[in-house]
């Protein structure tokens, strides 16, 4: 695979953050900072994202960086608003469409260097451009807009009943 030692601790805290959000998701419809899966989730990824500016397969600056400057840049929106607008209803909607899209967002680089390192030896992918990959990532997409009108709908439910 030939990770670096921050490649392989960026990997590890990257599949941590992963599957605590995949847990939140389940058991809560969404990632939920109040709850141990939305926290882990939130610092994995901080860690994650900002460990991925150190690595660089192409050299430099990729569009790689950009997407971890992004990611951190939604999820430190997310806490900002959980934590300074507890009681405003609206900024629930936009918290949780921040966390979902770090979400997504943090999933393309791990189809791309996934698919192109794994299994070793034989890659499901050749590179980024293979249609596995593409067909991979449309799915994603339907699925990220779906769990997002689904998290709408949810939050709608809350509002409502939180107001009466």
């Amino acid at each position: 695979m030939g990770l670096s030692n921050l490649g392989i601790f960026h990997t590890v805290i990257g599949v941590v953050a992963i599957i605590a959000a995949l847990i939140a998701f389940v058991k809560f419809g969404k990632i939920d900072l109040s709850k141990l899966s939305g926290k882990i989730y939130f610092y994995g990824t901080l860690v994650t994202s900002l460990t991925a500016l150190g690595i660089s397969k192409h050299g430099g600056f990729n569009p790689g960086h950009a997407f971890s400057i992004f990611i951190v840049i939604l999820i430190i929106g997310a806490y900002l608003l959980y934590w300074r607008k507890k009681g405003n209803v609206r900024a629930r909607y936009f918290e949780n469409f921040c966390l979902s899209f770090s979400f997504f967002l943090s999933l393309i680089p791990t189809v791309n260097e996934t698919f192109t390192r794994v299994p070793l030896g034989h890659p499901l992918a050749k590179d980024i451009k293979d249609p596995i990959i593409a067909k991979t990532l449309l799915i994603l997409l339907v699925l990220f807009i779906a769990g997002t009108v689904y998290q709408i709908i949810q939050q709608r439910k809350k509002n409502r009943t939180a107001s009466i």
